[in-house]
């Protein structure tokens, strides 16, 4: 299921995966990928699993990103 999820994201939102997406919790963007594959549709779902978007929030909008192009593979 996430290779599949993964072949369906656009370039831009394929790089640097193994890359912190939130610097502030160390959260890298393969596991928000994960955690949106697993069921978190909103942000706010992402957030309670992860904890990608708790700090100062400069990556809330990355986040945004990759739940609503995962959620319209659905």
């Amino acid at each position: 299921m996430l290779e599949e999820a993964l072949d369906k994201l656009p370039e831009i939102l394929k790089k640097n995966l193994d890359r912190n997406l939130c610097v502030c919790n160390e959260v890298k963007k393969i596991d928000v990928i994960k955690a949106i594959v697993d069921g978190a549709d909103t942000r706010e779902k992402v957030r309670a699993k992860t904890y990608a978007s708790d700090g100062n929030g400069c990556c809330r909008l990355q986040v945004e990103d990759l739940v609503e192009a995962l959620n319209e593979q659905k």
